[in-house]
């Protein structure tokens, strides 16, 4: 959602001739100062209605929700954190990246800290008995790198109609281009009120900054933001099916011809390559191998992502962080946390002994 028009007001619905410049705009591109929000964002009253149905006990006490700014995960309880997203996923549909072990250790591992541009303003909606009932994943940020959503001209719109763009919301999962559920409301006989309380309390924020984003949303978020006034935006990707491949001979039979045999020439260099392949997961990655990931991570972005951010957009910030996820040294406290989102392959050259490259499933 962008909240600031990219147009000054005056000029709308007016037509006008285009003639001559008569002013030229500049001002320095200055580095952004990022300030906390206000942890309290307001209380609101909801009213059981017929349609909620019958309370437990029979009383009607209305629900009293506050919703607050966490700026840190480790001070929400990882417990209730966690129910808040199986709740909005539903338990056959876990998502691992909505995790409050996933996310915190973003935090933990400062990647996800305002030393990096994502400060954590994390949305918190508690009931009058200080119950959790609802978590958001909330940033505020201070440029547009780990979005996987690209919104340069945008800022660079804003620049030279000399707004700040920046700091910015940002209400996603850092780093991941997952689509998942974004705001976490607890399965309660309120939980569409909250949810429509979340919205209006992102949007109050939304006019202390530039403009709020939510990134990735789940289908439902997506169409139902749209109704709120969010502006909405595709983009593409590529997802790979298993269409019931009984083998992987199955699969390449539905190839052309000249692509199987690029596959099959490819898997046979592998072989002859004397490669073992060995799968690690959770707490089977240890500090050692955390390491050995650490080294093929900065070699990638040495070689492949650093090129490619030459041309006319700035790159990420180099140092401690890198383009690739801005991640510093991994922790090795927070592997298993990382790995339940997602198998590690490592190919292990048998006549080396050493680790000579890094995949994940």
């Amino acid at each position: 959602m962008q909240v600031n028009s990219l147009y000054p007001q005056k000029f709308r619905g007016r037509r006008a001739r285009i003639g001559r410049v008569c002013a030229i705009f500049w001002r320095p591109k200055k580095s952004v100062q990022v300030q906390e929000l206000d942890f309290s964002l307001g209380t609101f009253t909801i009213n059981r209605t017929p349609q909620d149905g019958a309370s437990v006990n029979g009383a009607e006490e209305p629900c009293t929700v506050s919703f607050s700014i966490c700026p840190s995960i480790s001070e929400i309880d990882a417990a209730e954190w966690d129910v808040c997203a199986l709740d909005a996923t539903g338990h056959d549909k876990f998502n691992p990246f909505l995790s409050h072990g996933f996310l915190s250790s973003l935090e933990e591992t400062g990647c996800a800290v305002k030393e990096t541009g994502w400060m954590p303003q994390h949305i918190v909606a508690r009931d009058q008995h200080q119950n959790i009932l609802g978590v958001a994943p909330v940033y505020l940020k201070s440029h547009s790198y780990g979005e996987f959503v690209f919104d340069h001209s945008w800022a660079d719109a804003y620049y030279r109609f000399g707004i700040d763009y920046y700091p910015k919301l940002q209400c996603c999962v850092p780093f991941t281009p997952v689509t998942g559920q974004r705001i976490l409301v607890r399965n309660t006989w309120c939980k569409d009120q909250i949810f429509g309380k979340f919205i209006t309390t992102m949007k109050a924020l939304a006019d202390k900054v530039s403009s709020l984003h939510v990134t990735f949303p789940s289908e439902n978020e997506w169409h139902g933001m749209k109704k709120d006034g969010f502006l909405q935006r595709i983009g593409m990707q590529y997802h790979w099916t298993n269409c019931n491949y009984k083998s992987f001979d199955e699969f390449l039979m539905d190839m052309k011809q000249s692509k199987r045999k690029n596959i099959r020439q490819e898997r046979k260099k592998i072989s002859a390559q004397n490669l073992k392949l060995k799968r690690l997961r959770g707490d089977e990655i240890k500090s050692r191998r955390m390491r050995s990931i650490g080294v093929f991570r900065r070699d990638l972005v040495v070689r492949v992502l650093r090129p490619a951010a030459s041309g006319s957009v700035p790159p990420p910030p180099r140092g401690p962080c890198c383009c690739l996820g801005f991640l510093r040294r991994p922790v090795p406290s927070a592997a298993p946390t990382v790995a339940a989102a997602a198998g590690v392959v490592v190919l292990l050259p048998r006549e080396e002994g050493r680790y000579a490259c890094l995949g994940a499933s």
